[in-house]
């Protein structure tokens, strides 16, 4: 797709109907780990005003943790899941009711949406979660959505709201994903390094990535750092999503299209439910590994992936599965739907589409993955 300018990125998320908006707690809390009125008004202000103005918003929101630790005595954000867990489900009661008061003064209703990473990972529980998020905002509800801290386990789950806020971009199909940080923009390098340059605007995110220097959390209440940050605006990015990233103070004017903090161009058209799915939320069960001539046409992003062109299976699966397609040197080239289980591949290996109906039968002369469940990554 043609590049946008800076103005028409600016113009887009000002003109967005539907914008997630995702906060993180060092935005939200003070120093000691408790929350801040203040800082959470002001952000709900911001919020409350463009969803008077006819905007749909939906509010990645972390904090949970952060605002439990210290009702419970902990000087500091607690090191082990379990206290982790446990802060979550105390501090998240207490986030949802400042929210919920601090809406309820412009007259606008807020509903909780508590996600783990397993809700999104099966297309059915992806589905029911955009059809809830979806009706929240036809019935003129903020959802307000954090990743389910007192039920996600360290081995599955997103580990941090900035990668989530993009998920539910795409799930919302939103037009727009303003991310506010501790920070007023992207930098040439962390800030405080004397030649740091502010970045205003990044026309490709994907080469962004390969160019700036940036460091890890500088929160000690947060999980996330630049680098999260960067990698939810590129997956917005190519899944045609403009995205705004600021300070939390900056929400209002970053809302109104104004020029502060970094505006981040979309690089591709927005894709399909199915193929956004696959690409972002999926998670891959085995791996194909695709020969060189399967590997090059599957580059090409046009291509089906068939059995002729793969030369091993791994992992155990079942039809509908996503999986890996790897080249034969085990990089990642695609994530697919594949269209058979795992059990039935190792006969089909190497046969073209006449040989596999000759010898195994009409319901196996069909790709293994299909062009238009095949997502390049």
């Amino acid at each position: 797709m043609p590049t946008l300018s800076h103005a028409e990125v600016r113009r887009a998320i000002a003109q967005a109907q539907t914008i997630v908006v995702k906060v993180g707690s060092s935005s939200l809390t003070q120093p000691s780990g408790h929350l801040d009125p203040e800082k959470l008004g002001a952000l709900v202000n911001a919020i409350a005003h463009a969803s008077l103005m006819g905007a749909r918003i939906v509010l990645v929101s972390s904090g949970a943790i952060a605002a439990g630790f210290g009702p419970l005595g902990f000087d500091s954000r607690p090191k082990d899941v379990a206290t982790q867990q446990a802060a979550a489900s105390v501090g998240q009661g207490l986030l949802m009711a400042q929210y919920e008061a601090a809406f309820a003064a412009f007259g606008i209703r807020v509903g909780q949406i508590l996600i783990t990473a397993e809700d999104t990972i099966r297309a059915a529980q992806y589905r029911n979660a955009q059809r809830t998020l979806g009706r929240l905002l036809e019935l003129g509800v903020v959802p307000i959505v954090n990743e389910n801290d007192a039920l996600a386990s360290n081995e599955i789950r997103f580990g941090d709201n900035d990668r989530l806020s993009a998920l539910v971009a795409n799930i919302v199909r939103a037009d727009a994903l303003v991310l506010l940080t501790d920070v007023d923009a992207l930098y040439t390098a962390p800030p405080s390094d004397p030649e740091s340059k502010q970045i205003s605007y990044v026309p490709n995110v994907v080469k962004a990535l390969e160019t700036v220097k940036v460091a890890g959390s500088g929160s000690k209440v947060g999980t996330g750092g630049m680098v999260t940050k960067l990698e939810a605006a590129h997956v917005a990015a190519v899944s045609g999503i403009p995205t705004v990233m600021t300070c939390a103070s900056n929400a209002g004017p970053a809302l109104m299209g104004d020029f502060v903090g970094t505006a981040f161009a979309p690089v591709k058209h927005r894709g399909s439910f199915k193929r956004l799915w696959i690409g972002f939320a999926s998670h891959p069960r085995g791996t194909l590994v695709a020969d060189e001539g399967a590997a090059h046409a599957v580059r090409g992003g046009r291509a089906s992936l068939l059995s002729a062109g793969v030369v091993a299976v791994r992992g155990e699966f079942s039809s509908g599965d996503s999986v890996w397609i790897d080249d034969e040197q085990g990089n990642h080239l695609a994530k697919g739907l594949v269209g058979f289980d795992s059990e039935e591949i190792p006969q089909m290996l190497g046969r073209n589409t006449a040989q596999l109906k000759r010898f195994l039968g009409e319901h196996y002369a069909h790709p293994i993955v299909h062009r238009d469940y095949l997502v390049l990554v």
